[in-house]
């Protein structure tokens, strides 16, 4: 008897040592599931202060809401995260049936304590949100729009509209590119492609879907806007307008055509026919028919070249010598005669000596004309 009250004493103490300790440790804040499709992730927050000596990990769970009817239905609990230190923990491959309803728990843990569970119930077909179309193409089709919209997809990469016993249904806005996308016409369909008719031609439009799920009313953010152009017969204002501009580029390329064949041109007649002229007695004995240049064949392989001799420069320097040796007789025939003398001898004698020495340099200016002209003052050097 003795050994059963001690038995029952010391029970009660170690549950009022745990109960104390069990309330002893706060208990996570905030919890919530964010969801996407099928893609859920359990939150909450830590706002309390942990002693430096401790660590709080956290430990999440999961039953179906039905088992909690029965006895003992703690043995159902399914733990997803074991003492973790974040502050979530990822159910999205604890295959959560997107039709049935759950109860989460989540608690925090020392190596000492625990708190008490914080538990919330979550229905994915209910609190799960929608995601919007996973592509939206475009396609201009003879003056129309088609739109070929892809259903959001799950984790396990099927689509959502296997999911929902409901159906998913698209919402289609779609505008002119330079309007506004508030004054947009608004389409509504469970299609995967839609036609657009009844557009402008050659106008730009453009198209978002967004998802909804009537049963909860549901709807998902818009996708990602697409733009396209509708055909059509071109206005005729544009076909006057590339007209004229088309117009304007062959002028202007015709234009730079003609002064690129007019340089080449001028160049050309700048280097086989140069503006420098050749001098006249060059070109005369230059297109002399009858008497051209020829070329000496050298003597001997050794053959000395002289030096080009201009028959002006030996001109004038016989000039000046017949003109000095003129000065030279006039002042010893001066010398000779007197004042006294008649003047009539030294007058005839330097007239007559004038006129031949005229005449001898005539006759040596053309003796070296008919050389020069003949060809014999040149000699080239082999």
């Amino acid at each position: 008897m003795r050994a059963l009250l001690c038995f029952c004493v010391c029970s009660l103490l170690l549950q009022l040592k745990a109960s104390a300790g069990f309330g002893h440790l706060r208990h996570p804040e905030n919890v919530s599931m964010d969801s996407l499709n099928t893609r859920y992730v359990l939150r909450w927050d830590w706002p309390h202060e942990t002693p430096a000596d401790q660590t709080v990990t956290f430990t999440a769970q999961f039953i179906r809401e039905f088992r909690t009817q029965k006895n003992n239905y703690e043995k159902y609990w399914t733990s997803v995260c074991v003492n973790v230190l974040e502050h979530l923990c990822d159910f999205t491959g604890a295959k959560l049936h997107y039709q049935g309803l759950f109860l989460l728990r989540v608690r925090a843990n020392t190596s000492q304590q625990a708190s008490s569970w914080v538990q919330i119930r979550f229905c994915p077909d209910k609190h799960a949100a929608l995601g919007p179309p996973s592509n939206v193409k475009l396609n201009s089709v003879k003056g129309d729009l088609e739109i070929i919209i892809t259903d959001p997809m799950s984790s396990t990469n099927q689509s959502m509209k296997t999911l929902l016993e409901d159906g998913l249904s698209y919402l289609i806005q779609y505008w002119r590119r330079s309007e506004e996308p508030q004054t947009a016409e608004v389409l509504e369909t469970k299609n995967n492609v839609v036609m657009l008719t009844e557009l402008d031609r050659q106008t730009w439009y453009c198209v978002r879907v967004q998802s909804r799920v009537d049963f909860h009313n549901k709807s998902s953010v818009f996708s990602d806007t697409h733009c396209a152009r509708t055909e059509g017969q071109m206005p005729y204002w544009q076909i006057v307008l590339y007209f004229l501009i088309s117009l304007l580029l062959c002028f202007l390329l015709v234009l730079l055509l003609y002064f690129c064949i007019y340089k080449m041109f001028t160049l050309l007649k700048n280097a086989f026919y140069p503006a420098i002229q050749l001098p006249d007695h060059i070109q005369e004995l230059w297109l002399s028919d009858s008497e051209k240049p020829q070329l000496l064949a050298p003597e001997s392989p050794e053959s000395v070249c002289e030096p080009l001799v201009m028959v002006r420069v030996e001109l004038d320097a016989v000039a000046v010598d017949e003109h000095s040796d003129t000065g030279d007789l006039d002042s010893s025939a001066h010398s000779r005669h007197g004042s006294g003398d008649s003047g009539v001898y030294s007058t005839e004698e330097d007239s007559s000596h004038r006129s031949t020495t005229h005449t001898d340099l005539q006759m040596s200016s053309r003796k070296h004309r008919e050389e020069l002209h003949d060809g014999t003052l040149l000699e080239l050097c082999a």
